[in-house]
């Protein structure tokens, strides 16, 4: 199966790495950078180590986020994201949302799929480490986050919906809205915090939808 226009697009956007050695992860990293690796067999012989960093702050003199690739601790490629880095057996693709990772995966060539293995000192590995420990609170916290953003998207749509209506061609066909709902700012800012931390939490998972987290993708 060939490849698509887009996936084309992106694989051109892949550039050469400087080479330089991988750095080693540090705790105060823990939100601003991600690492996420795989072992893929390389030929008949061994297997090569490829490793995924981004650092969600973007470059210190242009603020562009980047995904780096790295084999065996040395970076071989770099791309903007959305990337696509073309490996043994498949492709790696990589995507981020503004609060965090949205998909790091390996794709092989026969269409299966394996996520990269987060850096246990990550926010994406000590979540993950959380999760196999802990599954029943894990899964509480997943359900209080998708809670929180559907209350947040609802909000939105609330506060949308109201100027839209007045619109002279809109007000005149269908007539105005006014939201049922006056709340507090206190409340409105503590709802938004609350959507804001669900998403985030669900950015440590890799769990992505587009009408829950569609406002951060890139």
């Amino acid at each position: 199966m060939g490849l698509s226009w887009n996936d084309r697009r992106l694989e051109r956007r892949v550039k050469p790495g400087d080479g330089k050695p991988l750095k080693p992860f540090r705790w105060w990293q823990m939100t601003r950078r991600s690492l996420l690796s795989i072992a893929l067999p390389v030929g008949g012989g061994p297997s090569a180590t490829y490793t995924v960093e981004v650092k969600h702050g973007g470059d210190p003199e242009t603020g562009v986020v980047r995904a780096r690739l790295y084999r065996d601790g040395i970076c071989e490629a770099e791309s903007k994201l959305p990337a696509r880095f073309p490996v043994p057996g498949g492709t790696i693709e990589v995507r981020r949302s503004e609060v965090g990772m949205r998909r790091c995966h390996f794709v092989a060539d026969d269409g299966s799929e394996a996520r990269l293995v987060p850096d246990p000192r990550s926010a994406e590995g000590r979540r993950m480490r959380f999760a196999r420990e802990h599954p029943g609170a894990s899964g509480l916290i997943g359900a209080v986050s998708v809670v929180l953003l559907l209350i947040g998207v609802g909000l939105n749509l609330l506060q949308v919906a109201q100027p839209t209506s007045e619109i002279p061609a809109i007000a005149d066909s269908l007539g105005t809205f006014e939201s049922p709902l006056r709340l507090p700012v206190w409340l409105n800012v503590t709802l938004g915090l609350g959507a804001a931390l669900g998403a985030t939490e669900r950015a440590m998972r890799m769990r992505y939808h587009w009408l829950l987290d569609g406002g951060a993708g890139t």
